[in-house]
C-alpha cells in the first residue's frame, strides 16, 4: 500500500494520494485534483471525521486499483472547524493555490453557504455533504448536494406524525444554519400537511442547558409531540433534557443526529427517539431483497474495518458525493471541470448509501422520499420503523 502524506498547518490538513506510474513509462499521467474543506475537528466533528476518514479510505482503494481511467487522483483536504469564514478561506485556496478540478465537501449548511460563492465564480463543481435546502434551491449551476434535505426530514415527519393520529407539535429549533433552515421549512409546509405549530422555542450552538425552553414545551396545552431541529451537540443535549424533564411526549431529531456519536452522547435519554435516516444506519436490518442493500453492506464493512468505528450517514454522504463524482469523470474523459459539472449533472440511477440518485438540470440532488426510513433508537442501537409504522 503506499502511504499518504499529511502536511500539517494551522486546523489543516492536506493529504495526497499518489499512484504509481502505470502503462508505458514514458508517457506522463494526467492528474485528478479533488478538493474538500470538511469540519474534521469543532462542534461538527462528529459530522466531519468520518466525512474525511471516508474520501481518504476511497481515494487509496481507487488509486491502488489504477486511478480514474489511468489518471491518478490527488485529494486535497482542509479542516474549516465548522466555522463559513474558514470555510471560504479554503474554498479561495482550493480554486486558487491547489487548482482543484471539483470539490467534494462542505460539511454542514452554513460552512457550504460560504464556500458557494467562491466555486461559482471559480465554475468548479461542487458537491456539498451538508443538509440545508438553500443549497440546492434555487437551482445553482455548479453546486450539487448528496445528503436528504431539511425540507424532506420534515415531511418524513409529518407523514410519520399522521400515521400516529398526532397532528399537534412544538418546535425546538437550533440557531446554526441548519437548525433554522429546518425550522423554516416544516413551518413552510405544516399546514398543507395537517400538522399545527402550537408552540415554538430555540436553543444557540454554544448553549449547555435547554431546561427552561423545554419546560414552556412541557406547559403548553394540547401539544402531542416535539420536533428539534438541528444537528451537533444541541440535539443531545435537548434529548437528556427532555428525559429529565420526564415529559411525556413523543420526541423527533433530523437526520441530522444520524451517527452514533449522537447517542453516545445521549445515554440511556437517547431511547425512544424517533428520526429519518438514509437506510445506512440499519445496513445489517434491511431485508435481503431491499435493492439498497448491496451498497450500503459494502460501505459499512470497508469503513468499520478501516476505521475500527460505526458508521454514521454523514460518511456516506462523502462517499456519494465522491463516486457521483468519480462515475462523472469516466463519462467525460477528462478533468476539466465544466465536463465534470455536466455529467454530475446527467447522473441518473446511482444507488448510493442515501438513495437513487436521478439528478437532472432542475434537480441538483437527485433523491426522492424513499430516501429515508424512519427509525426509533432503542437500547442505544437503531431500529427501523415499518412502513406502517406506530
Amino acid at each position: 500500500m503506499i502511504p499518504c502524506s499529511f502536511f500539517p498547518a494551522k486546523r489543516v490538513a492536506a493529504v495526497a494520494v499518489v499512484l504509481a506510474v502505470l502503462g508505458a513509462p514514458s508517457i506522463a499521467l494526467a492528474q485528478i485534483k479533488i478538493g474538500s474543506s470538511l469540519s474534521v475537528t469543532g462542534p461538527a466533528s462528529f459530522l466531519g471525521d468520518p466525512e474525511k476518514k471516508t474520501l481518504e479510505m476511497y481515494v487509496d482503494e481507487i488509486n491502488k486499483k489504477g486511478g480514474i481511467d489511468g489518471q491518478k487522483v490527488e485529494l486535497i483536504v482542509y479542516d474549516d472547524g465548522g466555522n463559513p469564514n474558514a470555510a471560504r478561506t479554503f474554498a479561495t485556496r482550493l480554486v486558487e493555490e491547489d487548482k482543484v478540478a471539483a470539490v467534494v465537501g462542505g460539511t454542514t449548511t452554513g460552512t457550504t453557504m460560504a464556500m458557494i460563492p467562491v466555486f461559482e465564480e471559480a465554475q468548479i463543481p461542487f458537491i456539498s455533504l451538508a443538509g440545508g435546502i438553500p443549497i440546492i434551491e434555487p437551482v445553482k449551476k455548479w453546486v450539487f448536494k448528496t445528503a436528504q434535505t431539511d425540507k424532506m426530514a420534515c415531511e418524513k415527519i409529518f407523514a410519520d406524525l399522521k400515521k400516529r393520529n398526532l397532528t399537534t407539535i412544538a418546535l425546538i429549533s437550533g440557531t446554526e444554519a441548519f437548525g433554522k433552515s429546518m425550522r423554516d421549512q416544516c413551518v413552510k409546509i405544516a399546514a398543507a400537511s395537517g400538522i399545527t405549530i402550537a408552540h415554538e422555542e430555540t436553543y444557540g450552538p454554544g448553549d449547555t442547558d435547554v431546561t427552561p425552553q423545554l419546560t414552556n414545551i412541557k406547559g403548553k396545552a394540547g401539544v402531542q409531540a416535539v420536533v428539534n431541529t438541528g444537528f451537533g451537540q444541541g440535539p443531545a443535549i435537548v434529548t437528556r433534557n427532555y428525559r429529565q424533564l420526564a415529559i411525556p411526549l413523543p420526541l423527533y431529531q433530523s437526520h441530522g443526529v444520524a451517527s452514533k456519536q449522537y447517542i453516545q452522547l445521549a445515554a440511556d435519554s437517547a431511547d425512544g427517539v424517533r428520526l429519518p435516516a438514509p437506510a445506512l444506519l440499519v445496513a445489517d436490518k434491511l431485508p435481503d431483497g431491499d435493492p439498497q442493500k448491496p451498497v450500503v453492506t459494502s460501505y459499512a464493512k470497508t469503513y468499520q474495518d478501516n476505521t475500527k468505528q460505526e458508521v454514521s450517514a454523514f460518511g456516506g454522504y462523502a462517499y456519494d458525493g465522491l463516486m457521483i463524482l468519480v462515475e462523472a469523470a469516466k463519462r467525460a474523459k477528462s478533468a476539466d471541470p465544466a465536463k465534470l459539472r455536466d455529467e454530475i449533472e446527467k447522473t441518473k440511477g446511482f444507488m448510493g448509501t442515501g438513495g437513487v440518485v436521478n439528478m437532472s438540470p432542475t434537480d441538483h440532488m437527485g433523491l426522492g422520499q424513499a430516501a429515508f426510513r424512519m427509525l426509533d433508537i432503542k437500547n442505544g442501537d437503531w431500529v427501523l420503523v415499518p412502513e406502517s409504522g406506530s
